[in-house]
């Protein structure tokens, strides 16, 4: 699915200035942000995002995310982390490569008639008429593969948003990609866009002031979020036998789950064809590729079975509680097709 036409900009309001954000606390800024759609949001919102999944934003806007895991803004190892610390290093090479004057806006802006619908933008560029945006981002090596062509379609949703919510008409997209390489993509503002992009966002605010969960949609965040809006089962059993919109989920269920085991033998049987001729090779080389069959190195590890016999103590002295999960099991009726 994709929302990104083109179309000729047509004048737009300015934003409200719904709160200042300097000096103030990472908490307190999350909480403000629960209000409404933020401009990160957006892709989400519309289910474009390649991480989030609209569910598991609704858990955030509705504050159920309790039990979500949470980016640790000072865990080095965290994209999150890195993004912070070079956001200042991005907008002051854009501005000497570019001329332009940027500076930051400490406050969480507002759409004029849609209060739902806010804003963060990273800097502002001052004194041209050209570009008034800049959004500052980071690329490491997992996500470098996503600028290959361009702006990815969540950032450019997300600047998108920037635009209606501020009434401006173009903004720069600085990337530093790879620790090395920055790169300079510029949007054009796009009404026509920016109209479906609100309805489809209004859609999703609409969930969440009725309080109703959007559908999940297959993604690993919407099974998380799953897990985390119903973390434990309650014993009832309920009979969709009657539903045959339910019942046939799960035909399709239990139909693409035994095409699921064909095709995984199909791909053990031309695996083992190619083991097969290879035998004590470590690569093989084809026209759409290539395979790697390596030993991987030989490991040391500890006998827990055995430590425990021996030294049954050590459990009662060293152990530790493991919250339990639900299991989704499938059980087949005997008299299905």
């Amino acid at each position: 699915m994709s929302i990104l036409p083109t179309h000729v900009p047509a004048k737009a309001q300015a934003a409200l200035k719904l709160v200042r954000t300097k000096a103030m606390p990472r908490e307190e800024w999350l909480a403000i942000r629960k209000q409404g759609i933020g401009s990160s949001d957006a892709a989400a919102a519309v289910g474009l995002h390649p991480y989030k999944s609209q569910l598991e934003l609704w858990l955030e806007k509705t504050g159920r995310d309790g039990n979500l895991p949470k980016a640790d803004s000072q865990d080095e190892a965290s994209p999150l982390y890195w993004g912070t610390i070079l956001e200042p290093i991005v907008a002051t090479h854009y501005s000497q490569k570019t001329g332009y004057r940027v500076r930051r806006i400490n406050a969480v802006l507002q759409h004029h008639e849609l209060p739902w619908m806010l804003s963060n933008i990273d800097r502002e560029v001052i004194g041209s008429s050209e570009v008034q945006i800049l959004e500052c981002k980071t690329a490491g090596i997992h996500g470098a593969k996503l600028w290959k062509e361009g702006v990815p379609e969540y950032v450019q949703l997300q600047v998108h948003h920037q635009l209606a919510v501020t009434g401006k008409y173009a903004a720069d997209v600085a990337v530093l990609i790879g620790g090395q390489q920055l790169e300079i993509h510029r949007i054009q503002r796009d009404d026509a866009l920016i109209d479906r992009l609100i309805g489809l966002e209004q859609a999703f605010w609409h969930y969440v002031e009725s309080d109703t969960p959007p559908p999940a949609d297959g993604s690993e965040s919407a099974e998380m979020a799953l897990r985390c809006l119903y973390p434990a089962d309650s014993g009832a059993t309920l009979d969709f036998s009657q539903n045959p919109l339910l019942s046939k989920t799960f035909t399709d269920l239990v139909s693409v789950r035994q095409r699921l085991v064909e095709l995984q033998k199909l791909e053990a049987q031309y695996k083992q064809s190619i083991q097969q001729v290879m035998g004590e090779a470590s690569r093989a080389k084809f026209i759409a590729g290539e395979v790697s069959w390596k030993k991987s190195k030989d490991s040391v590890s500890l006998d827990v079975t055995r430590l425990l016999q021996e030294q049954p103590d050590l459990l009662q002295r060293y152990s530790m509680s493991k919250a339990g999960s639900r299991r989704f099991v499938v059980i087949d009726s005997p008299q299905s097709p």
